[in-house]
């Protein structure tokens, strides 16, 4: 399964330590809108009539929001950022008070009216957290489950609550980005994720708060109810057991079969008596606690019930699941009436006044009609049918063609979403990759800039990719995935720092054409902008100064005794933003990373206010953006062998293997045979791309640059220079390929690449 913690670290004794990952999100064009499925909806009701009435949604884009709702609209109020994967449940406390889950396997506490800062993060699972559970008239408690068959019951005040001297719980804190200064939160038990995908888990501060765990599922927990009151707990999940809990103690109090597949979605009524489960094997159950059995079967869907919602009195309740239906069903009399059918599978469902939230693997949100205060309206429109007590049954009449027809055919109210991306394709040139998404649009992004260079429109996929290959090689320094229905972009040490061009090839204006651009380097500068400029006004400009002077002449002593480090000379002291790797700031990608306390986070670029240090950074990546300090790469030198033709009266005198950066064009070799044919200089005295290597046996690239003269324009000789082909394999190659790309696409063996040279006669 997917885990963010690739992002961690490990201090494993047996295998070289992992360096934590950088990975930056594209932000699409519309941040006021969710960009994936909506896992999980919550309603918050206005006290008085004149403030409207909010609702919450959680996505597996990694982010919640806010939404003020009107009669027939809902305008997006806040966006609520800082897990780091998917949002799979979110519970409102006491009127005030959102918490989230995620699959990054923690809990987070929201002010639910704020501007979208988190106010404490909770780390206790040690997988997915899947589901919450609140109690109604009891506003600290709150449930949550997970995979690994982890419950636990937290109280929201005590969470909250101030610890004095806690110096860790203030790292936590300030790594999921809350204000410290201001702020001194405790920490439950400090964990980090590290690369193993593990979670080590840490002695708990003495003064901090640990939660009650509800011990005795052996598998993953997929659904949570809780009583009014908090002193009922019910959990569900792949175990196709109800369990009752006693979460005042987290002791047990019984287990309820029935169900034959996984529970997803669990009610309690008012009095804590009667509870409704929703199952994988497609049927619903009324549970009676007192009695410890099920006293009702609802066969009404034809496949996975994951959402269910309850009238106010607990008569009547809306099912939904991967049949793409929601249905209204009687408890009492049994008659069920088919409201609606989507396009994508139901998740989880909201009553609001007479209407009903739905939410999708879509990213779009629907309210339907649903009479929630008189629910039985519905059955005067007709079209009802009897729900059968054996999930055979329905599916049987399904197959039949006695289909109900649904009763609604439009939604009262949509909140609408971005498609998310579900296919890409990463360009040869490692600067642009090819995306679909679910409404079949192809567009090209350029992933140095975070934008959307070409929109194609509903093209074949396939066919664009082949109509924007390029033959070229640039070593694969970023890695990609689209979980969060978006672009994430990986950078991982020391590999991201492999791929290089020139800035000829960018269009860099005011730069020598030749100068190498290291392309992670450049990106990272372009990611962290606004950062260095917040941190160099609060360190002041001239402590700033001072601070870089002296890290760089540090950096220069330790340099010259270990080799761990390289220097990229031609970048110092450049801190100008190129715009190939300008980002917008307008729609801001989010950075995702870990330093050396508090774990993952997540922060679009623009919200970061140059308090972040090496505890939220990976120290490699303040690294190359302060101190122009790089790791040591690999592969970015080609070797090869330069002979003459067979048959060819040329000859130039050449000492054994040669070697040159991997990005060097073929027309520089030309240059170099020319050099040596009509100049006819001694080796050692040659002043171009080449000169003597070690013993004589390999020619490296020249450590003071290319001559200036090479770079543009022709000398006097030149202008008389015969015309050179340089041949790989016996095929002729562009000028303009580069050394690597002749080694991939034309040379294609493991052994050092062999070129042949020869002159064309009659140019």
């Amino acid at each position: 399964m997917h885990r963010v913690g690739s992002a961690g670290n490990t201090s494993s004794l047996t295998r070289p330590r992992k360096e934590k990952r950088l990975t930056y999100v594209l932000s699409a064009a519309d941040d006021s809108k969710h960009c994936a499925g909506i896992n999980c909806l919550a309603v918050l009701k206005a006290n008085v009539p004149s403030i409207c009435d909010y609702l919450f949604t959680g996505s597996r884009d990694g982010t919640l929001k806010r939404w003020a709702l009107s009669e027939d609209a809902a305008t997006c109020s806040a966006t609520f950022e800082s897990h780091v994967d998917w949002v799979n449940d979110a519970v409102l406390v006491g009127g005030s008070t959102l918490v989230s889950c995620s699959s990054d396997t923690t809990l987070k506490i929201w002010s639910c009216l704020s501007d979208g800062t988190c106010t404490k993060t909770l780390h206790q699972h040690s997988d997915y957290v899947t589901c919450l559970a609140a109690a109604e008239k009891n506003s600290n408690v709150v449930a949550s489950g997970g995979l690994g068959g982890e419950v636990f019951i937290w109280d929201i005040e005590a969470a909250l609550a101030p610890v004095s001297k806690s110096n860790d719980a203030t790292e936590d804190e300030c790594a999921n980005g809350v204000n410290c200064a201001a702020n001194i939160l405790p920490v439950t038990s400090l964990r980090t994720i590290n690369s193993s995908n593990s979670i080590s888990v840490h002695a708990s501060q003495p003064e901090g708060y640990a939660p009650i765990a509800a011990k005795g599922h052996k598998e993953s927990v997929y659904a949570l109810a809780m009583g009014d009151s908090g002193n009922l707990l019910v959990s569900g999940g792949t175990e196709k057991v109800v369990r009752v809990w006693d979460p005042r103690t987290g002791s047990k109090t019984m287990k309820l079969r029935g169900h034959t597949d996984n529970i997803r979605a669990l009610l309690l009524d008012s009095s804590g008596r009667f509870c409704l489960s929703g199952s994988s094997d497609s049927m619903i159950r009324l549970w009676d606690l007192g009695q410890q059995r099920c006293i009702h079967s609802y066969a009404v869907h034809t496949d996975s019930v994951w959402a269910l919602a309850s009238s106010p009195t607990f008569s009547h309740v809306y099912s939904g699941g991967r049949d793409l239906s929601l249905y209204l069903t009687d408890l009492s009399t049994r008659e069920s009436i088919l409201l609606c059918t989507k396009e994508h599978p139901i998740l989880q469902l909201a009553l609001h006044d007479d209407g009903i939230w739905a939410a999708t693997t879509d990213s779009a949100v629907h309210r339907w009609p649903a009479e929630g205060r008189s629910p039985q309206k519905v059955f005067q429109k007709g079209g009802s049918f009897l729900a059968g007590n054996l999930s055979f049954s329905r599916a049987r009449a399904s197959m039949e063609g006695s289909t109900p027809v649904p009763v609604f055919k439009e939604p009262t109210c949509t909140i609408p979403g971005i498609p998310g991306i579900v296919q890409y394709e990463i360009l040869n040139n490692r600067r642009h990759v090819l995306t679909k998404d679910t409404g079949g649009s192809v567009k090209l992004w350029e992933i140095t800039r975070g934008v959307v260079v070409e929109d194609y429109g509903k093209v074949s996929f396939d066919e664009k990719k082949e109509e924007l290959f390029e033959m070229v090689s640039i070593p694969a320094w970023f890695t990609v995935d689209t979980r969060l229905g978006c672009l994430s972009i990986h950078l991982d040490t020391p590999q991201c720092f492999s791929a290089e061009m020139y800035s000829a090839d960018l269009n860099i204006p005011g730069k020598p054409e030749d100068d190498k651009v290291n392309l992670a380097r450049e990106t990272l500068k372009g990611l962290l902008a606004h950062w260095l400029v917040k941190r160099k006004q609060r360190l002041g400009s001239q402590l700033s100064a001072n601070g870089n002077i002296q890290s760089m002449k540090d950096f220069s002593t330790r340099t010259s005794s270990h080799s761990r480090i390289e220097v990229d000379s031609s970048a110092e002291n450049d801190t100008v933003v190129h715009p190939p790797f300008e980002f917008s700031m307008v729609f801001p990608p989010s950075i995702i990373t870990e330093g050396s306390h508090g774990g993952p986070w997540r922060k679009q670029i623009t919200d970061l206010d140059g308090t972040e240090d090496e505890k939220h950074f990976p120290w490699w990546v303040l690294d190359c953006v302060l101190n122009n300090r790089l790791p040591p790469r690999e592969n970015t030198k080609c070797s090869f062998y330069l002979h003459p033709c067979e048959g060819s009266a040329v000859q130039i005198h050449t000492q054994g293997k040669l070697s040159a950066p991997r990005i060097l064009r073929i027309h520089k070799v030309v240059n170099y045979v020319v050099e040596k044919m009509v100049l006819d200089k001694p080796l050692e005295s040659v002043d171009g791309p080449f000169t003597p290597g070690l013993s004589g046996v390999a020619l490296q690239h020249s450590s003071g640059g290319v001559d200036p003269s090479l770079r543009s324009g022709l000398r006097p000789w030149q202008r008389l220079k015969p015309s050179i082909e340089i041949l790989c394999n016996n095929q002729v190659l562009s000028p303009d390929m580069s050394l690597a790309t002749v080694r991939a696409y034309t040379w294609k063996k493991p052994e050092d690449l062999v070129l042949n040279y020869r002159v064309v006669q009659g140019r």
